[in-house]
Protein backbone atom coordinates (compact mmCIF):
# COMPACT_ATOMS: atom_id res chain seq x y z
CA UNK A 1 0.00 0.00 0.00
CA UNK A 2 3.00 2.25 0.67
CA UNK A 3 4.36 1.78 -2.64
CA UNK A 4 1.44 2.45 -4.27
CA UNK A 5 1.16 5.74 -2.17
CA UNK A 6 4.74 6.77 -3.17
CA UNK A 7 4.18 5.81 -7.24
CA UNK A 8 0.80 8.04 -7.17
CA UNK A 9 2.85 11.27 -5.15
CA UNK A 10 5.78 10.63 -7.94
CA UNK A 11 3.23 10.27 -10.87
CA UNK A 12 1.90 13.51 -9.30
CA UNK A 13 5.49 15.38 -9.51
CA UNK A 14 5.98 14.26 -12.89
CA UNK A 15 2.23 15.83 -14.12
CA UNK A 16 2.61 18.81 -12.10
CA UNK A 17 6.13 19.44 -13.81
CA UNK A 18 4.62 18.87 -17.31
CA UNK A 19 1.52 20.80 -17.09
CA UNK A 20 3.71 24.09 -16.15
CA UNK A 21 6.67 23.33 -18.68
CA UNK A 22 3.54 23.01 -21.35
CA UNK A 23 1.30 25.93 -19.92
CA UNK A 24 -0.92 25.27 -22.09
CA UNK A 25 -2.90 29.13 -21.57
CA UNK A 26 0.21 30.28 -22.64
CA UNK A 27 0.33 28.20 -25.54
CA UNK A 28 -3.58 29.46 -26.57
CA UNK A 29 -2.00 33.03 -26.10
CA UNK A 30 0.46 32.42 -28.84
CA UNK A 31 -1.72 30.84 -30.96
CA UNK A 32 -3.94 33.91 -30.81
CA UNK A 33 -1.36 35.89 -31.79
CA UNK A 34 -0.29 34.12 -34.48
CA UNK A 35 -3.62 34.06 -35.92
CA UNK A 36 -3.49 38.19 -35.59
CA UNK A 37 -0.13 38.20 -37.15
CA UNK A 38 -1.39 36.37 -40.25
CA UNK A 39 -4.79 38.30 -40.16
CA UNK A 40 -2.53 41.91 -40.41
CA UNK A 41 -0.62 40.37 -43.19
CA UNK A 42 -3.40 39.14 -45.01
CA UNK A 43 -5.53 42.27 -44.67
CA UNK A 44 -2.21 44.37 -45.97
CA UNK A 45 -1.50 42.68 -48.61
CA UNK A 46 -5.05 42.76 -49.87
CA UNK A 47 -5.15 47.25 -49.58
CA UNK A 48 -1.81 46.92 -51.53
CA UNK A 49 -3.56 44.53 -54.28
CA UNK A 50 -6.35 47.01 -54.23
CA UNK A 51 -3.64 50.05 -54.87
CA UNK A 52 -1.74 48.45 -57.03
CA UNK A 53 -4.99 47.80 -59.14
CA UNK A 54 -6.16 51.23 -58.71
CA UNK A 55 -3.13 53.45 -59.81
CA UNK A 56 -1.95 53.84 -56.14
CA UNK A 57 -5.48 55.12 -54.36
CA UNK A 58 -6.49 53.48 -51.04
CA UNK A 59 -9.79 52.11 -49.99
CA UNK A 60 -12.18 54.99 -48.99
CA UNK A 61 -11.77 55.50 -45.58
CA UNK A 62 -8.08 54.97 -45.41
CA UNK A 63 -6.51 57.85 -44.28
CA UNK A 64 -4.15 59.59 -42.28
CA UNK A 65 -6.38 59.11 -39.39
CA UNK A 66 -5.99 55.66 -37.29
CA UNK A 67 -9.40 53.89 -37.28
CA UNK A 68 -11.12 50.56 -37.27
CA UNK A 69 -11.67 48.33 -39.60
CA UNK A 70 -15.58 48.06 -39.11
CA UNK A 71 -18.54 49.95 -40.78
CA UNK A 72 -19.58 52.03 -37.89
CA UNK A 73 -19.56 55.42 -38.51
CA UNK A 74 -16.53 57.47 -39.43
CA UNK A 75 -14.39 54.05 -39.87
CA UNK A 76 -12.79 52.50 -42.31
CA UNK A 77 -15.05 49.93 -43.78
CA UNK A 78 -13.05 48.56 -46.39
CA UNK A 79 -14.46 44.95 -46.72
CA UNK A 80 -17.01 45.70 -49.61
CA UNK A 81 -13.52 46.86 -51.57
CA UNK A 82 -11.65 43.84 -50.61
CA UNK A 83 -14.03 41.07 -50.69
CA UNK A 84 -13.76 38.82 -53.00
CA UNK A 85 -11.73 40.15 -55.19
CA UNK A 86 -8.41 40.85 -53.46
CA UNK A 87 -9.18 38.38 -50.44
CA UNK A 88 -11.56 35.56 -49.58
CA UNK A 89 -13.09 36.89 -46.51
CA UNK A 90 -12.05 39.96 -43.59
CA UNK A 91 -10.17 38.47 -41.34
CA UNK A 92 -11.31 38.84 -37.83
CA UNK A 93 -9.81 38.92 -34.38
CA UNK A 94 -10.10 35.82 -32.58
CA UNK A 95 -11.94 38.28 -29.84
CA UNK A 96 -13.88 39.57 -32.10
CA UNK A 97 -17.71 40.18 -30.96
CA UNK A 98 -19.18 40.57 -34.85
CA UNK A 99 -17.39 39.01 -37.25
CA UNK A 100 -19.07 39.03 -40.45
CA UNK A 101 -18.97 41.38 -43.80
CA UNK A 102 -18.38 40.21 -47.29
CA UNK A 103 -20.80 40.60 -49.99
CA UNK A 104 -24.52 40.87 -49.74
CA UNK A 105 -23.69 41.04 -45.87
CA UNK A 106 -25.46 43.70 -44.03
CA UNK A 107 -24.33 42.90 -40.42
CA UNK A 108 -22.63 45.32 -38.60
CA UNK A 109 -19.10 44.42 -37.90
CA UNK A 110 -15.74 45.34 -36.30
CA UNK A 111 -12.93 43.10 -37.49
CA UNK A 112 -11.02 44.49 -34.17
CA UNK A 113 -7.59 45.62 -36.40
CA UNK A 114 -6.97 49.16 -37.23
CA UNK A 115 -5.60 50.76 -40.48
CA UNK A 116 -3.99 54.52 -40.96
CA UNK A 117 -2.07 55.54 -43.76
CA UNK A 118 1.13 57.90 -43.12
CA UNK A 119 1.35 61.33 -45.20
CA UNK A 120 4.00 59.11 -48.10
CA UNK A 121 1.05 56.89 -48.16
CA UNK A 122 2.57 54.13 -46.62
CA UNK A 123 -0.19 51.64 -44.80
CA UNK A 124 0.01 50.35 -41.41
CA UNK A 125 -2.46 47.52 -40.25
CA UNK A 126 -2.38 46.49 -36.44
CA UNK A 127 -4.07 44.46 -33.84
CA UNK A 128 -4.51 46.42 -30.89
CA UNK A 129 -5.78 43.47 -28.86
CA UNK A 130 -2.39 41.20 -28.07
CA UNK A 131 -2.72 38.82 -25.13
CA UNK A 132 0.57 39.35 -24.39
CA UNK A 133 1.08 42.80 -23.20
CA UNK A 134 4.93 43.01 -24.37
CA UNK A 135 3.89 42.10 -28.00
CA UNK A 136 2.88 44.58 -30.39
CA UNK A 137 1.56 43.57 -33.65
CA UNK A 138 1.69 46.00 -36.26
CA UNK A 139 2.82 45.54 -40.11
CA UNK A 140 3.51 48.77 -42.18
CA UNK A 141 4.29 48.94 -46.11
Amino acid sequence: MIELVVVIGILAVLFAIVLVAINPGRQFRQANDTKRHSDVNAILNAVSQFAADNKGDLPAGVNTTLKDISNATDQADICKLLVPKYISALPFDPDATTADCGEGKTVDYNSGYKIVADANGRVTVSAPNTEEESVDISVTR
